[in-house]
């Protein structure tokens, strides 16, 4: 297990406290709600739009909140489990918090350093980020910038298997220990804040760096990316739509590589059942709400996978969290490991990678505080009986 001697709570909450002796504040709000505000101040409107919106009405937004509102923590007084300790193991591999980042595309939008910057700080923090199929650096400089940090990959598995086995090679090569294949963005959802301003990152070339960057890709392609970048970034929309993406041929993906293989926008005990007979972990998620409206809060469907999966495979979370006390209950109705995604975006466009670093500190700080008040001292003793029923 990972050196975890460091204490996010009263670390971070100390320094604060101590340079508020001299008068400054935080360069970040610690609060969600100033973050996202002052984010939006800072990004452009098209940048805005692709990372705050949803599908449709953003119904499935508002659900995963709902759904973390309708549970609450019982706090529990004398349960003696002195400081907590949140070194744990993800997938193999040791880390600082059962806590990692997401898989977000285009964060060149957010910021000239995107994707190197959230390898830096995740690396230095010893939390695991996830790369993207639709990052802005080549997986290889990413890896490069997250030096010994632990890290996977998330892969797209557009209309070539050929671009998707270079892909997972590649992946496996520059030190990623999990492939994260996600399923729910088959076709891009119906997304009206991108729509309303007829803006497409990928169109435009963003967002589409591991593909150019790619062997298999540049071979399907007249001229080279550099030359052409227009032309490339139209063969990359018309490669990535894969609607008819099913059970037998994401089988091949064994023959590839032996990392294991987790199916990432599982929402349902049948899925998540067949998935763990199948021998693939699955990572409870709907996209952040940003690809099917009107569906599942996250949190409201994790119970029922966890229990369908019953222990046969890891359970990963993500969708909706905006605080420790989300990763909290993540954790207790049965998550391993849960992805923060939004809000590190949001640091990483207020200040680069020094603020994908204090956001992350932020949750873990609180995290660290909610499992010692509740006398947690380690992150499995984080449990369902910890949970009651709130208000609906």
């Amino acid at each position: 297990m990972i050196d975890d001697a460091r204490r996010f709570g009263p670390e971070t909450q100390g320094a604060i406290y101590l340079r508020g002796l001299s008068g400054a504040k935080p360069d970040l709000p610690t609060r969600y709600g100033a973050l996202e505000a002052q984010a939006q101040v800072n990004m452009s409107p098209e940048a805005w739009a692709y990372t705050a919106g949803g599908a449709g009405i953003e119904a499935s937004m508002v659900a995963n909140r709902a759904a973390f509102a309708r549970m609450a923590i019982a706090p529990r007084m004398l349960a003696g489990g002195g400081n907590a300790r949140l070194g744990c193991e993800i997938l193999g591999v040791d880390v600082a918090a059962p806590v990692f980042a997401s898989p977000i595309g285009v964060l060149e939008m957010a910021h000239k350093d995107a994707d190197l910057a959230v390898a830096r700080a995740l690396g230095r923090l010893k939390l695991p980020m996830i790369i993207s199929s639709q990052a802005s650096f080549p997986m290889e400089e990413i890896a490069e910038a997250n030096g010994d940090g632990p890290r996977f990959f998330q892969l797209y598995w557009g209309q070539s298997d050929a671009v998707a086995e270079s892909f997972v090679r590649r992946a496996e090569a520059c030190g990623c220990a999990a492939i994260f294949l996600t399923l729910d963005t088959q076709v891009l959802g119906w997304r009206p804040r991108d729509l309303d301003l007829g803006y497409s990152p990928f169109l435009r070339g963003l967002g589409i760096a591991q593909y150019t960057s790619d062997p298999a890709f540049r071979a399907m392609l007249q001229e080279a990316p550099e030359n052409n970048p227009q032309a490339a970034a139209i063969q990359f929309a018309r490669l990535f739509p894969n609607p008819s993406l099913d059970w037998a041929h994401i089988a091949k993906i064994r023959a590839w590589t032996k990392l294991p293989i987790i199916l990432k926008g599982i929402m349902r005990p049948d899925d998540a059942a067949k998935a763990a007979a199948e021998g693939y972990g699955v990572m409870v998620s709907n996209h952040g709400g940003r690809q099917i409206d009107g569906g599942l809060g996250a949190f409201a469907a994790l119970p029922g996978i966890v229990d369908a999966v019953a222990g046969r495979a890891p359970v990963l979370f993500d969708s909706g969290i905006r605080c420790g006390a989300d990763i909290f209950k993540a954790l207790a109705v049965g998550a391993q490991a849960v992805g923060i995604g939004r809000p590190y975006v949001y640091g990483l466009a207020l200040a680069g990678e020094a603020g994908v670093s204090a956001v992350m500190e932020y949750l873990m700080a609180e995290l660290d505080f909610t499992m010692t008040l509740m006398g947690c001292s380690i992150p499995e003793e984080i449990t369902p009986d910890l949970l009651v029923k709130g208000a609906d």
